[in-house]
C-alpha cells in the first residue's frame, strides 16, 4: 500500500472513499478518480478541493482508468458502469473500499476498529481527538468531517494521515466487511437492525470483538449482551455492570454534562454535543483510549474541546429565533437518538427526512416508522420527501408513502411531499419563534446545502421569497 502504488477510485467523493483516497495519497501513492455526483454538477467545492490536492478527476465515462492502476470501487458498483467496464478491459485488479482500508488497518501495530449500528463516526472522531491531544498522531479513517481537524485548507477533514502504527477506523457491518479487520482494540457501540438480520449481526460483531486484544462493548445494549462474556472486554454505559460507567447525566443548552466512574475514581465530564447518546459515545471513546494507556482524565479533558462532526446534530445557525440543525440520522437507532436529544430541550421540532434509498425502506421501514412515531412529541411535525435516488436498477416499488402511512398508524404525525423543495416551503410556512428545524438523512452531501438555504430564508425571507429552495428539486 506504499508510494509505488497507483489507484483509481470510482466514486471518489463518497464518504468512505474520499478519506481513504487522501490517506493513500499522503503515503505517496498516485491517486485518480471519478464520481457520478461530479458529472451531475453536485458538490462542486468538494471536487475542486480534491483536484487542488493533486488528485486527477475524470468523467465517469470510462476515460479515466489506465494501465498499472488498482481499481477501488464499492462492491455495489455495477459492472455496467463505464469505468468498471474500462477497468475490466484493461485487466486492472479490483479492490473494494473495505479491502483497501482493511489492508492498511491490519498493517498497524495498534488498529482501533469502531463498529456498531450507530455512533461509529462520532466515536471514531472522539478517539482521533483524544489520541491527537495525547501526542499519538494517529492515522484516522472516518465517514464524516471531524470539525476539530477541519479548516480553510482542509474543509473535508474526514481523514488524518499520521503514524501508520496507530490506525483508527470505522468498520462496516452492512456488507460484512467487518470480518476483514484484525483489531488491537475493537469498539462495539451497539447492535440493532439496519442492513442485516440480528442473527447475522450477532455473528459478525461477536467475531470482531473476539479477535481483539481489548473489546469495548456497550453494557446497556441488550443485543450486545452476548459479547460481554469475553474475557477481553471493557464494558461502558450508565448501568451498574459497566466498568467505564456514566452517571448523573444532565442536558444543557450547549451540550451536556455527566460523571464518569472508573477504577474507583470519579471524573466530571462536559461535552459540547447534546444527547445522552453522545455521553455514551464519549464513554466508548474513553474506554478505547484507556486500552491504549491514555488516562481517563486526559480523555475527559480532550473531549471537553471536541467540536463534533459535520452532520451530527450540527447547528447550522439561528434566524428569527428558529434554529436549523443538520443531522445524519437515517436508521431506527439514529433517528431515536436524535429525537431523544431534541426532546431534552423546549421548543417544537420541525423535522425533514429524506430516506437514504429504496432498499433501506424495504429492509427497515417498519422499524424506522416506529422510531419516528415513538420519538416525536405531540407538537412536533415531520415532512418526508421521496428517497434519494442517483440512478441504477434498484426496485422503487416501496417509497416514502408507505413510511408515512406506518408512522401515522403508529400514532405519529407525518406528511409525504414528493420533493425536497415542497418540504422546505412547508417547514418555512410552519416555523415560528422557538422552533428547531432538523434536516435528517444520509448519502447526500446536498442536504447541508438545503439546510443552509432554509436558514438564509429564515434570516431574510423578503429578499429570498422568490428564490428556489436549494438542493435536489425532485
Amino acid at each position: 500500500m506504499g508510494k509505488d502504488k497507483s489507484y483509481f477510485f470510482c466514486g471518489i467523493g463518497g464518504s468512505g472513499m474520499l478519506p481513504l483516497a487522501m490517506i493513500v495519497a499522503a503515503r505517496g501513492a498516485a491517486v485518480a478518480g471519478s464520481d457520478r455526483s461530479r458529472d451531475q454538477g453536485r458538490s462542486p467545492d468538494k471536487f475542486a478541493w480534491l483536484e487542488g490536492q493533486g488528485i486527477a478527476l475524470f468523467p465517469q465515462d470510462g476515460s479515466g482508468p489506465a494501465a498499472g492502476q488498482v481499481m477501488i470501487a464499492s462492491a455495489a458498483v455495477e459492472d455496467s458502469v463505464p469505468d468498471m467496464a474500462a477497468a475490466k478491459a484493461l485487466g486492472l485488479p479490483r479492490m473494494t473500499r473495505a479491502d483497501l482500508n482493511a489492508a492498511l488497518f491490519n498493517e498497524a501495530a495498534h488498529g482501533v476498529g469502531v463498529g456498531g449500528t450507530s455512533g461509529k463516526s462520532t466515536v471514531t472522531g472522539m478517539i482521533a481527538w483524544i489520541l491527537s491531544q495525547a501526542g499519538r498522531d494517529p492515522t484516522v479513517m472516518n465517514g464524516a468531517v471531524m470539525r476539530n481537524f477541519a479548516g480553510p485548507d482542509r474543509p473535508f477533514a474526514s481523514a488524518l494521515a499520521g503514524d501508520a502504527a496507530a490506525y483508527v477506523s470505522e468498520v462496516d457491518e452492512s456488507d460484512g466487511s467487518i470480518a476483514l479487520y484484525r483489531p488491537d482494540v475493537a469498539v462495539v457501540t451497539n447492535i440493532s437492525l439496519d442492513h442485516k438480520s440480528l442473527e447475522e449481526l450477532h455473528s459478525l460483531f461477536g467475531d470482531f470483538a473476539a479477535k481483539a486484544r481489548i473489546a469495548v462493548v456497550n453494557a446497556d445494549d441488550p443485543e450486545s449482551a452476548p459479547l460481554l462474556r469475553g474475557g477481553n472486554v471493557i464494558r461502558f454505559g450508565f448501568s451498574d455492570e459497566a466498568a467505564m460507567r456514566g452517571s448523573e447525566f444532565e442536558p444543557l443548552d450547549d451540550g451536556c454534562r455527566f460523571a464518569i466512574h472508573f477504577a474507583g475514581d470519579r471524573h466530571e465530564a462536559r461535552l459540547r454535543m447534546p444527547g445522552r447518546h453522545n455521553a455514551m459515545n464519549a464513554l466508548a471513546a474513553i474506554a478505547a483510549a484507556r486500552a491504549l494507556n491514555i488516562s481517563v482524565g486526559q480523555s475527559v479533558a480532550a473531549l471537553s474541546e471536541f467540536a463534533g462532526l459535520a452532520r451530527r446534530y450540527e447547528v447550522l445557525g439561528q434566524a428569527g429565533d428558529v434554529t436549523v440543525i443538520d443531522d445524519f440520522a437515517h436508521n431506527p437507532d439514529k433517528v431515536a437518538a436524535t429525537l431523544a436529544a431534541a426532546a431534552e430541550l423546549p421548543g417544537r421540532a420541525l423535522i425533514f427526512f429524506q430516506p437514504h434509498g429504496y432498499g433501506p425502506l424495504r429492509q427497515m421501514g417498519k422499524e424506522l416508522a416506529a422510531s419516528f412515531a415513538k420519538g416525536m412529541r405531540a407538537d412536533d411535525r415531520l415532512y418526508i420527501c421521496d428517497p434519494v435516488y442517483f440512478g441504477g436498477t434498484v426496485d422503487r416499488s416501496i417509497g416514502s408513502e408507505a413510511l408515512v402511512a406506518d408512522i401515522v398508524v403508529g400514532g405519529g404525525t407525518a406528511v409525504h411531499l414528493p420533493t425536497r423543495a415542497e418540504c422546505g416551503e412547508a417547514m418555512l410556512a410552519e416555523a415560528r419563534a422557538g422552533d428547531r428545524i432538523f434536516i435528517l438523512g444520509a448519502r447526500d452531501d446536498t442536504l447541508t446545502e438545503f439546510g443552509q438555504h432554509l436558514l438564509a430564508q429564515l434570516a431574510a425571507p423578503a429578499a429570498l421569497a422568490a428564490a428556489p429552495i436549494a438542493g435536489i428539486a425532485g
